[in-house]
């Protein structure tokens, strides 16, 4: 166990106590998390959404082992007020993690980092631990883990009566997801291992003859003892650390020349698959409670026979049970259900699919030029417009090094690409701020664009928002280094940052996020100044159809409006309203993004 792990402290959500869980159930997910860890490294801090709140009913009855303190909304620091709960900051203030995914990954790793013996919690965050990684604005499955399950627990259980008589869609489509084909890397290995016990278990069948079945001819009963499962051998194997010999899974040379579609599929065994991981972790207590629910009002559980059998399952990892018991969580024995014949099934594919595609249009022809044609034909026409500050520029010669890009690990000649950007982009926010102002980098990446503002005015407090981890860091790193203490850092999704600001700064955002931004700052009633990704692919997601004008809608289809060249529409947020000031299209032969409200920027260098 290291001993120089600093504390940190963990901020989570408390409005009620509804049977043995604590609500919202991201807080009772996070208090799951840290049981099962045994994690002792954070200070937990509980929020109370009202003011009637026990501090000794909760701190006594609610939590088990965990020390928990309770704090007011208003006593919270000035980052974390800024952002969604749970939230995690480290003690001097100015680095704050946000969301649950975010969150529950980080405990994850101080948990490893604190004792490097703990590789079965490491394994929590799957193959090259990506699990949950990807933001729920972009993944479906972050987002039904994360958003879509606990909301709909949450409702089913305050519905009434009458409401809730049908399985939420969510809990369907998990349902539906435990029957999809399971793709983990090096699957046609593990498939080829399967295809091998399965014949051996065919052979090592123990034929029993009952009295009249000793003559030829007659019918022989054969009862079989069939091999543990290979999936469940595997996983296992996962969650004790366990190498898996290479010779005793070696495959016969009939086996191995076996086709890959001949092969038989792998059965799910967890959330994700073969493997327990943190999906698991964030599922259980919502899942229980919809559970709970369901047998005392009666239900019967025949439609969800995947999701009967993985809360069985789970209940089988080391460690599982322990923790629930910690929580005051008591698990339910189910008994094994056999699915209902398919005509009493729920008709799992009716569930909706919020980002299903739309449909190939035949008349598509492709390319940027007769898309082009086709908007000029129906009165649409690219404008160019001057260079809004072309003699502005910083004087990077005499800038502490820290300030240069150059300093975020990226080559010489990006370098100075980057240089020229932030020239631009600096000098239409020094247009537009005054003291005291705080402005948001949005995708902020290594704070090329935010540490350059924090230095050149630092009347402005500045705030970096990013999903990467790693980034994030980095940026911190230069800014501790430059010695700057007008500047904050969030690790969170955007949707989770709901502090005010007066101006919104995204340099190259990705695919979608550039739309994002645009909206949280409209909202925020915030100026911002955008230049979109050159490369980043839009596509229809839970928040956003495309095309996004209602006059685009008109003339081009979805596939049209994302594979032509680069839109960016020139303009000005004003904090009262958004005004229109010019538009500018740059040719790109990779894809565009199509803007409908407009951004007030200089010419970027792309």
């Amino acid at each position: 166990m290291k001993d120089s792990v600093a504390e940190e402290h963990l901020y989570l959500g408390f409005s009620h106590k509804y049977r043995d869980s604590i609500f919202p159930l991201h807080t009772s997910i996070s208090l799951f998390l840290l049981s099962y860890c045994d994690c002792k490294l954070f200070k937990i801090f509980l929020v109370p959404t009202g003011e009637d709140v026990d501090d000794q009913f909760v701190t006594k009855n609610l939590l088990g082992d965990l020390e928990v303190h309770l704090i007011s909304r208003c006593q919270l620091p000035v980052i974390v007020q800024s952002c969604c709960l749970p939230a995690v900051v480290v003690k001097d203030g100015k680095f704050c993690r946000a969301g649950l995914s975010v969150v529950l990954r980080h405990i994850i790793q101080k948990t490893y980092e604190a004792d490097p013996s703990k590789k079965d919690v490491l394994e929590l965050l799957g193959f090259k631990k990506t699990c949950l990684k990807a933001c729920a604005e972009v993944s479906q499955w972050t987002r039904l883990c994360e958003i879509s399950i606990p909301l709909a627990v949450e409702g089913f259980l305050t519905a009434s009566p009458e409401h809730c008589q049908t399985i939420p869609p969510d809990i369907l489509q998990l349902e539906r997801k435990l029957g999809e084909p399971v793709r983990v890397h090096n699957d046609d290995k593990i498939r080829r291992q399967k295809l091998q016990q399965q014949k051996a278990g065919a052979k090592a069948a123990v034929p029993v003859l009952g009295k009249e079945a000793t003559e030829e001819g007659k019918t022989v009963e054969m009862h079989e003892h069939p091999l543990p499962s290979l999936e469940l051998s595997i996983a296992f194997s996962k969650l004790l650390v366990q190498e898996v010999s290479d010779a005793a899974n070696r495959e016969a040379a009939h086996i191995r020349r076996t086709k890959n579609s001949d092969l038989p599929l792998l059965d799910h065994v967890f959330a994700e698959g073969l493997y327990f991981t943190l999906a698991d972790i964030v599922l259980l207590p919502c899942i229980h409670q919809f559970l709970v629910s369901s047998i005392k009002q009666g239900k019967n559980l025949v439609n969800l026979p995947l999701i009967s059998s993985w809360y069985r399952r789970v209940q089988e990892v080391p460690g599982v049970k322990k923790a629930a018991g910690k929580c005051n969580m008591a698990l339910l024995q189910l008994p094994e259900l056999m699915s209902a014949p398919e005509e009493q099934l729920q008709d799992f594919s009716s569930v909706p699919d919020e980002l299903e595609e739309e449909n190939e249009d035949s008349n598509f022809i492709g390319g940027p030029r007769p898309t082009m044609t086709k908007l000029m034909e129906n009165g649409i026409e690219a404008k160019f417009s001057p260079h809004p500050c072309p003699s502005w520029t910083l004087d990077w010669t005499n800038l502490p090094s820290a300030v240069n890009p150059g300093e975020g690990k990226m080559s010489r000649d990006r370098a100075l690409r980057k240089q020229q950007q932030l020239n631009n982009l600096v000098a239409a926010v020094t247009k537009l701020t005054k003291p005291g102002d705080v402005i948001v980098d949005f995708c902020s990446g290594g704070g090329h664009v935010g540490i350059v503002l924090a230095h050149m005015m630092p009347s402005c407090q500045v705030v970096l928002i990013e999903n990467k981890e790693l980034s994030l860091i980095r940026a911190k790193d230069r800014s501790d280094e430059l010695g700057l203490n007008n500047i904050w850092f969030i690790q969170a999704n955007l949707d989770y940052f709901h502090g005010t600001f007066n101006i919104g700064v995204a340099l190259h955002a990705c695919g979608v996020a550039t739309d994002m931004v645009i909206e949280h700052c409209i909202k925020s009633r915030a100026a911002f100044v955008i230049s979109p990704c050159c490369y980043g692919f839009i596509q229809n997601t839970v928040k956003f159809k495309y095309p996004r004008s209602h006059q685009f809608k008109e003339i081009l289809s979805y596939k049209e409006s994302s594979v032509w060249g680069l839109w960016i529409w020139i303009g000005h947020g004003l904090r009262k309203n958004v005004t229109t000031l010019s538009k500018l299209y740059l040719w790109s032969q990779r894809v565009v993004l199509q803007r409908t409200i407009c951004l007030w920027a200089s010419l970027l260098r792309v």
